[in-house]
């Protein structure tokens, strides 16, 4: 499997962080992983809250030590995708 696209979302504040992953996870194929470092203390409820309503799978969150989350999504087969004529700003 190819290695997760990885987003550094560090000192970005809601509702940012998720932003910036779903633009990401639109792009990408079903199955696709992401990786995010956050450094928004509310990224710990929004980005499960996100994937949750997205059709995303929240695969695990990791406490880096630095004050940082390192969050690792696998894009979702529901979500709506680029390829389907929707853009972040439809959905």
């Amino acid at each position: 499997m190819a290695e997760a696209a990885l987003i550094d979302a560090r000192g970005l504040l809601c509702p940012l962080p998720v932003l910036r992953l779903r633009k990401v996870l639109l792009g990408l194929p079903p199955g696709a992983q992401v990786r995010m470092v956050a450094t928004d203390a509310m990224a710990l409820v929004d980005v499960p809250h996100f994937c949750e309503g997205a059709g995303h799978v929240m695969i695990a969150v990791v406490e880096t030590g630095d004050g940082a989350h390192e969050f690792t999504v696998e894009r979702g087969p529901s979500a709506p995708s680029t390829a389907s004529g929707l853009t972040p700003e439809d959905i």
